[in-house]
């Protein structure tokens, strides 16, 4: 399978760090943020991968290459300065997407299966998946309504009372970048948001929580999942 990184954002919550970094390039632990993503993804067997890169994405492609050093066939959609939004940078990759894809947020850490989210999306003929939480505002504001199988609803406005969250990953049929108008900024969120009303996008509730690095809270809370990750490590060696 392979997966696309989102990673092309101003990040402007967390300047100053960002100011003179991408994101993803934060360092953890010894090495960029989205290390510890890409090697989620290679436990998970997911080895081909494709980051859309936009403000200072030189250094991401500088820093990574091509992917060998990590055992992974890495490619970049760039967007340059001229950034696109989520969808719209999507669409500037199509050119590198499989038929199926897993899209992943810049920021997030989704420690989840995703041989099992594949599995369970072949059961469906549907456009779309989204990964959820069952997070009742506790990480972050929920936006996300089930209904059975499906998404029913996805809106961080007019969220009261909803349980669920997006935990950062999903999983499309390559068909969707149709909905992406060319060349212009355009948000992922109305794309799910025509799936959604058109009943084309699967739910798949994880157990386990998410992390992300989108705030300095969240950045502390990523921190210290490596360190217990490390000391349990250390304990069975």
């Amino acid at each position: 399978m392979q997966c696309v990184i989102l990673a092309g954002g101003l990040a402007t919550r967390m300047k100053p760090m960002t100011l003179d970094i991408p994101k993803s390039m934060i360092e953890i632990d010894g090495k960029p943020f989205l290390e510890h993503q890409l090697e989620l993804l290679k436990e998970n067997d997911v080895k081909n991968v494709v980051v859309c890169v936009g403000h200072l994405g030189h250094q991401i492609k500088e820093y990574f290459k091509k992917g060998e050093k990590l055992g992974m066939n890495i490619k970049y959609g760039d967007e340059k300065e001229n950034l696109l939004g989520t969808a719209g940078a999507l669409k500037n990759a199509g050119d590198f997407l499989a038929d199926e894809f897993f899209l992943m947020y810049g920021d997030s850490y989704v420690p989840v299966d995703f041989q099992a989210i594949t599995s369970h999306f072949k059961k469906f003929n549907k456009k779309s998946l989204m990964v959820i939480y069952k997070n009742a505002d506790r990480f972050d504001k929920s936006n996300i309504e089930i209904e059975q199988d499906l998404i029913k609803s996805y809106d961080k406005k007019n969220n009261q009372g909803m349980l669920f969250i997006d935990a950062g990953v999903s999983l499309l049929k390559k068909e969707i970048l149709r909905l992406i108008p060319p060349s212009r900024n355009f948000p992922l969120e109305r794309i799910y948001q025509h799936l959604i009303k058109e009943k084309e996008m699967l739910a798949y509730q994880m157990r386990e929580r998410f992390y992300q690095i989108g705030s300095f809270e969240g950045l502390e809370e990523f921190k210290s999942l490596i360190k217990s990750r490390f000391k349990v490590s250390v304990g069975d060696s």
